[in-house]
């Protein structure tokens, strides 16, 4: 069985992110190959299109959004992702069980003996006259259930009713309050409820593989998927890391050259590059805790030399001045610092578009 170090599956993976190139490729086409985009902020994610897709602009992306070619919804880990119509309705379909069991966790207490196909058709109905915040939701529904806990009772149907995150939010330059709306009325089409779970295993490895089975349970938050890749495997290659650990992999998946050039790259808050695998070794290979994020609420925004994750960055804008700062997790080389402040340029050109003052900080590397 072939061994594959970690810098083969950094570059492997960081092929099928689109992260060792910028590719030339539709916003609907790259969300496809990717599986969707992490999205539960309103517009961070747009820095993700940015550093995977040539000369990418954020105004023809939130025409798809206005336009339902492109729709923000929970899905995988029951967090929002930016996906494709085509593939929100044969998703949302597979991954309700992990949006059913972290609505269980928060709110099981609060729905003990109501009946919950009530409940879902009359936020069906509700959300389909007109979108909602889950706040309005629930007070709607507390009219009808005046002794449960309106959270409660708009995180079921959350749960149990497909719905899309309507704009004006997540349009790129616009602000919107978090409604929702069933997905057939957005989109005029039912979800797939015939859609099968290996299809989404393969979409997972195509687009962050080589994997295991754990990898593929954390990205999506299924579980007991050993069963569906195991049934999977005469179609699959099998390799093993360095820890012992089988990879599973379509046998025409790229898997580039461990010497194969990774350009420096900006990764937003929530880049499932960072998300979608148990062990995020093969591109992150230090603690954010122990660079100063423990206990706090921020999700650090990454930068990547080398293709593995080697600073953080933020960009604060103030009376039409933008600074980048760049805090790197070790001493960093003087390329390393020219092809990030040429990558920062551009970033600032993009999100701090309307600056008339840009800069570039880097600050000390955290001891350690």
């Amino acid at each position: 069985m072939t061994l594959l170090r970690a810098r083969a599956l950094n570059r492997a993976t960081l092929e099928r992110q689109l992260l060792l190139r910028r590719w030339e490729l539709t916003v609907p086409q790259a969300l496809e190959r990717l599986v969707g985009l992490q999205a539960q902020t309103p517009h961070t994610w747009y820095v993700g299109l940015w550093t995977r897709l040539a000369d990418y602009r954020p105004e023809p992306t939130a025409d798809l959004l206005r336009e339902a070619g492109v729709v923000r919804m929970a899905l995988m880990r029951s967090t929002i992702h930016l996906v494709t119509a085509a593939d929100c309705l044969w998703l949302r379909p597979l991954v309700e069980p992990v949006i059913e069991r972290s609505t269980a966790g928060s709110f099981g207490r609060d729905l003990v003996g109501l009946d919950r196909t009530d409940l879902a058709a009359a936020g069906r109905e509700l959300l389909g006259d007109e979108p909602l915040t889950f706040s309005e939701l629930g007070r709607a529904l507390a009219e009808r259930w005046p002794d449960r806990d309106p959270a409660a009772l708009a995180q079921a149907v959350r749960a149990s009713v497909p719905l899309v995150q309507v704009p004006p939010r997540g349009l790129w330059g616009r602000s919107g309050r978090a409604a929702h709306t069933p997905v057939e009325a957005w989109l005029g089409r039912p979800v797939d409820t015939a859609a099968d779970v290996r299809q989404l295993v393969l979409r997972h490895l195509a687009a962050f593989g080589p994997a295991t089975v754990r990898d593929v349970q954390q990205w999506s938050g299924l579980t007991r998927l050993a069963e569906v890749i195991d049934g999977l495997r005469p179609q699959l290659m099998v390799f093993r890391d360095e820890q012992g650990r089988e990879l599973y992999d379509l046998p025409d998946a790229p898997r580039p050259h461990p010497d194969t050039p990774a350009p420096v790259r900006f990764l937003y808050d929530f880049d499932n590059l960072l998300l979608s695998h148990a062990d995020r070794s093969r591109v992150l290979t230090v603690s954010f805790a122990d660079q100063g994020f423990a206990g706090t609420m921020e999700m650090p925004r990454a930068v990547l030399v080398d293709g593995f994750v080697a600073a953080t960055w933020k960009v604060v804008a103030k009376r039409g001045e933008a600074t980048l700062t760049v805090r790197p997790f070790r001493r960093l080389t003087a390329a390393e610092r020219e092809e990030i402040v040429a990558e920062g340029t551009r970033l600032l050109a993009f999100a701090a578009a309307k600056a008339t003052a840009r800069d570039i900080v880097f600050e000390a590397p955290q001891p350690g």
